[in-house]
């Protein structure tokens, strides 16, 4: 019987990029946070005496050959375990393709999950995998090993190194996705050209990453600028806890007020002047200064994906309000009121029962 699974959408909560290495990556240190939205991708697999794999989806914008997430992890996977099999994937995409939600990489995770279960393969799937899947994964892509926690995740280095955060709670999320795409390598060549501009060297940037990944540590975890004290749930408020009066510090050093008014993402710097939209997208999320404010509002990723995170549900819908009223000039093709998704529930209800 084919396996269903939930294959669910990230957001950063904040984007610190470092200058360009002498590989040709950039280390970066965010926090991932997983959303209830998500595709569903259904596997079908049996062993067999050759590999063959076999790949469809309800959006022709999705490769259905190599290229594609779920065939490389699929095939990575059945190397390291020594395992033949006919595998089918569909991918059915509710989630922009290429918009910064870590669609793709999601799909990855969703399909190994699924070739588990239809072989009896399954590990542990209530979380956090073992490190020679963490390898595989980022062998795939940066984005890939952190579906392989779920929840809130610092992610550092090129994105790939993981490690779980205490949890914040299910909060409502608005998330925007624009007709406008951003080209992810021409985001970082820009941001390349802006550290040559400002003289910012690999050195001096891995200073302040390591900063950085520090404060993201201790806030989360109950030091300056905490999140708050978990509930019975285990996981944290994000509301008032996270944008409240507490100190932070910020990597330059600046003292800021709540973890909220010091996260940020760098590629707002290089891609809002070449895409105003999606400046003017984040200005309506926030709505600075009135009752319905976000708590927090950016670029997802490299974008066009744009996300605000709101103590209510009125909230929220106020947000999308105030967008689907300027869709047309921002030319904006969807809008979505949903939750973040805390660890236990990601992977508990990761597989769509029958």
């Amino acid at each position: 019987m084919p396996t269903a699974v939930r294959s669910h959408a990230k957001i950063n909560l904040g984007l610190y990029l470092g200058a360009p290495r002498a590989d040709g990556f950039h280390a970066l240190v965010t926090a991932y946070q997983t959303l209830e939205v998500h595709d569903i991708v259904t596997v079908t697999a049996t062993r067999s005496a050759q590999t063959t794999l076999r790949l469809s989806s309800n959006d022709a914008r999705v490769p259905t050959d190599q290229r594609n997430t779920a065939w490389k992890i699929i095939l990575l996977v059945l190397e390291e375990i020594g395992v033949r099999a006919t595998v089918d994937i569909h991918i059915e995409k509710r989630l922009p393709v290429q918009g910064g939600l870590g669609a793709g990489s999601g799909n990855a995770v969703a399909t190994l999950v699924g070739l588990e279960n239809e072989l009896g393969i399954r590990g542990q799937v209530s979380g956090i995998r073992s490190a020679r899947q963490m390898e595989l994964a980022a062998r795939v892509g940066s984005d890939v090993p952190l579906f392989l926690i779920g929840g809130t995740v610092l992610g550092q280095d090129r994105g790939q190194e993981v490690s779980p955060l205490p949890d914040i709670g299910p909060t409502w999320c608005v998330v925007v996705v624009p007709e406008v795409g951003v080209s992810t390598p021409q985001a970082f060549r820009d941001w390349d050209a802006l550290c040559a501009q400002e003289g910012l060297t690999p050195e001096a940037s891995a200073d302040r990453l390591k900063e950085l990944s520090r404060a993201y540590a201790a806030a989360f975890s109950g030091g300056s600028g905490r999140v708050g004290q978990a509930g019975s749930s285990g996981v944290f408020s994000l509301g008032e806890d996270l944008a409240g009066p507490q100190e932070s510090k910020h990597g330059s050093g600046l003292v800021r007020t709540g973890i909220t008014s010091w996260i940020e993402n760098d590629f707002e710097r290089v891609v809002f002047p070449q895409h105003p939209s999606l400046a003017e997208i984040k200005r309506l999320l926030a709505a600075t200064g009135t009752p319905e404010a976000a708590l927090y509002s950016a670029l997802s990723g490299s974008g066009s994906a744009l996300f605000g995170l709101y103590k209510t549900r009125g909230d929220a819908q106020a947000a999308q309000d105030r967008i689907e009223r300027e869709s047309q000039a921002l030319e904006v093709r969807n809008t979505v009121i949903t939750r973040t998704l805390p660890r236990k529930a990601y992977w508990d209800q990761m597989i769509v029962e029958s």
